[in-house]
């Protein structure tokens, strides 16, 4: 079920007012928005670290520690949504990797070691920190494509997101792309 525009922003505003019950009642109708964006954040790993369901249940109990968010907006919301849920792949990740370092762990013959070393950590990490570093050079692209690629948005809502023109939105978009394939390949 997905939900409508004006449903969810009366939802966060209701949320933002003080009432817990509001994130409750919120969930049902974005899940299925949010195992999508799950997808599309998991899709450039060969095997996921997380099934998008657990990624969407993690999303949801850091949701429960907020109080009073600052955003009512359904594009705000998924747009913090989109980073709540890179960060949590990033600190897996970083998990991952820490805890293939060997804390404690049984030394293994390299075969051995690599055949269970934890596929797609890196790539996670790579964009992780190629999206930083745009966001450093250039905040309106990094923000165009967390709407575009992250939370799903249209050309024309990113540019009434971003309060700019359609023609402005496909040209940086096109421009973030290609800077991002470059900063990952090398």
């Amino acid at each position: 079920m997905t939900a409508s525009a004006d449903e969810v922003s009366r939802l966060l505003e209701r949320w933002r007012d003080g009432d817990k019950s509001a994130l409750a009642e919120l969930m049902p109708p974005v899940y299925d928005d949010l195992c999508r964006l799950a997808r599309i954040l998991l899709r450039p790993e060969e095997e996921p670290a997380l099934p998008p369901s657990a990624l969407v249940h993690e999303v949801y109990l850091r949701l429960l520690g907020i109080h009073a968010p600052g955003w009512s907006t359904r594009a705000h919301f998924y747009g913090f949504v989109a980073r709540l849920m890179r960060q949590i792949l990033v600190d897996h990740a970083r998990s991952r990797k820490r805890s293939k370092r060997g804390q404690g762990a049984h030394h293994l013959p390299l075969d051995q070691a690599l055949e269970l070393a934890a596929p797609g950590c890196d790539a996670v990490t790579a964009l992780s920190h190629a999206l930083y570093d745009l966001h450093r050079i250039d905040p309106q692209r990094s923000r165009i494509v967390r709407l575009r690629y992250f939370v799903g948005l249209t050309t024309e809502e990113t540019a009434s997101a971003c309060g700019v023109s359609t023609a402005t939105i496909k040209r940086e978009w096109q421009s973030a792309r290609i800077w991002l394939r470059r900063a990952l390949a090398g």
